[in-house]
């Protein structure tokens, strides 16, 4: 049920139940998270799956409208805010790591695997865009996770430290490392980080790249606008990507086998490279899935082009559900 000041941007199944949980990472921090189960489970304790993103989006937008699906297939979901945004913990704010953000996927699994009507032994994650990297990289070091699925991946090491289609050149990123490391002084004399220009235009004039677009009609209209979410309503911190660029994510994506991993991409996103290449560099069973005309945000909300029923018989034959 909803309660005043509830907003979610999907509706609630019917079929399922949502109530708050919180939890807390291995720093200390307390995340918040919705907790779905399937309206008549039964005594049988069930399998569970772990969902957070897109970077910079918050529970009550993709990753809880993926946890409403799920739930309708016979899982338990945890969908949460990552630590330093929504309504997790975590000061200052609007910051994004690449320890921590891999941390709290492992947070969300050491609270699943505790919880009475959950099977401990039949846990995977599912990561949205740049939460699909941290997916991965949480995989191959939690062993606890049986299998992983990603959608609209993004490594967002990568991303940070080379740019776009790996287009920055050493002299620039040189000098947004210059730029960044002097930033921390200005931050330290004021005692709080400075934050970056909004990510996303307050209107659309036309002459934009074409993802550009597609994150404004996602993130910035009633389609899936939140006023906690980053994307929607605030900025990241300016140093925010001084540890991404500096600490690739994606190192060890081979120790995810022998667990299966499900790679999910747009035929037109401007990410698919991430996925393709994710796909190259992981070692058995694994497998990538382009949905035909998909872009990028067509998975983060649009039911008739995520391949849930492809989710759910991933995820019920490698838990063994």
């Amino acid at each position: 049920m909803k309660t005043a000041g509830e907003h979610y941007t999907f509706e609630l199944s019917d079929k399922v139940t949502r109530k708050k949980v919180t939890f807390k990472n291995r720093y200390g921090i307390e995340l918040a998270g919705d907790l779905y189960l399937p309206e008549n489970s039964g005594n049988e304790p069930l399998p569970a799956l772990a969902i957070s993103g897109p970077f910079g989006a918050v529970k009550e937008q993709a990753s809880g409208l993926y946890a409403n699906q799920m739930a309708e297939r016979g899982f338990a979901v945890l969908a949460f805010d990552p630590s330093y945004t929504g309504e997790s913990g975590g000061e200052p704010r609007h910051v994004a790591s690449p320890d921590i953000n891999t941390e709290d996927f492992s947070a969300a699994i050491d609270f699943l695997g505790l919880q009475d009507n959950i099977d401990r032994d039949r846990l995977g994650i599912i990561g949205i865009c740049g939460f699909g990297g941290f997916a991965l990289n949480a995989t191959a070091v939690d062993k606890r996770v049986k299998a992983v699925a990603t959608t609209s991946m993004y490594d967002m090491s990568r991303v940070n430290a080379k740019g776009y289609f790996d287009a920055t050149t050493p002299e620039q990123r040189t000098q947004l490392l210059e730029d960044l490391s002097r930033q921390r002084w200005e931050d330290a004399a004021e005692g709080t980080p400075a934050l970056a220009p909004q990510g996303l235009p307050s209107e659309i004039k036309g002459d934009e790249p074409q993802f550009v677009k597609e994150y404004f009609d996602y993130y910035k209209t009633d389609r899936g606008f939140h006023e906690r979410s980053i994307n929607s309503n605030g900025s990241w911190t300016m140093t925010t990507p001084l540890s991404l660029m500096n600490m690739p994510i994606l190192t060890y994506i081979k120790e995810i086998s022998p667990r299966p991993m499900l790679l999910i991409a747009g035929e037109n996103a401007h990410s698919r490279y991430f996925s393709e290449d994710a796909y190259k560099e992981a070692s058995d069973p694994k497998e990538l899935m382009i949905i035909p005309d998909g872009v990028h945000v067509d998975l983060y909300d649009r039911l008739d082009m995520i391949p849930f029923d492809k989710l759910e018989g991933f995820f019920k034959k490698n838990l063994g559900a």
